[in-house]
């Protein structure tokens, strides 16, 4: 059931549809015998666990009832896979390329994260927690029931994206590109700080506190042609 919440001002309330988040229950995991990624590969029901993925090739395979644990990922090719209901706990990397991938009922925890490729990827029911992922590359993404929890997000790139229920709980985005996106259903009010560089018109569709609105006000002028003297 998708839970609602009122927002809304004087002229009137409306109700906003809360983000859906995934319920993942692995079942017994087999280990991961160390070979190196298959594009194309089908991975069910596998956990990978200190594995070094560093520059190996995975685009396409398939992630399937999985759990990826303090894994090295940098620069690992995963264009177009799909991660379907899996865990991944404590992975880092830099450049990972995950370009038009899937993650449907997916949890990342404690990423350390930095450059990641997702653009035109399809988010749907993930839970992003803790951690910190630097130049996130989310355009023309498109993100339903997705949740930001206790994460930095550095520039994240949402430039061109469609997010629907997308909520962002106690988290640090700075510098975020908002630049031709669509808003439905966002909350933004456990962002602190919440810095936009870019799309601050954009957020018809999001809602933020009164003190959000407040710091937001000068750039919102701005970008609406307002003088104030």
């Amino acid at each position: 059931m998708v839970r609602t919440t009122r927002t809304g001002a004087a002229g009137g309330a409306r109700t906003r549809r809360a983000a859906r988040r995934p319920e993942v229950r692995l079942p017994a995991l087999e280990p991961y015998g160390g070979r190196e990624l298959e594009p194309d590969g089908d991975y069910d029901g596998v956990e990978f666990r200190d594995a070094d993925l560093a520059g190996q090739g995975g685009a396409g395979a398939r992630f399937m009832d999985c759990a990826l644990v303090d894994c090295v990922l940098d620069e690992t090719r995963l264009r177009d896979a799909r991660f379907l209901d899996t865990v991944l706990t404590g992975v880092r990397g830099v450049g990972t390329d995950l370009a038009g991938a899937t993650l449907r009922d997916v949890e990342l925890t404690d990423a350390r994260l930095g450059g990641t490729q997702l653009h035109g990827a399809v988010l749907e029911r993930v839970l992003i927690r803790g951690g910190k992922i630097d130049y996130l590359n989310l355009r023309k993404a498109r993100l339903k029931d997705v949740v930001f929890e206790g994460c930095v997000l550095l520039e994240p790139d949402f430039a061109g994206a469609r997010l629907e229920r997308v909520e962002f709980a106690d988290c640090a985005v700075k510098g975020a590109d908002l630049g031709g996106a669509t808003l439905t259903d966002v909350d933004l009010r456990g962002a602190a700080p919440l810095e936009i560089a870019r799309g601050v018109e954009r957020l018809a569709g999001a809602v933020v506190s009164p003190a959000q609105l407040l710091d937001l006000a000068p750039a919102l002028a701005g970008a609406l042609g307002i003088r104030v003297e």
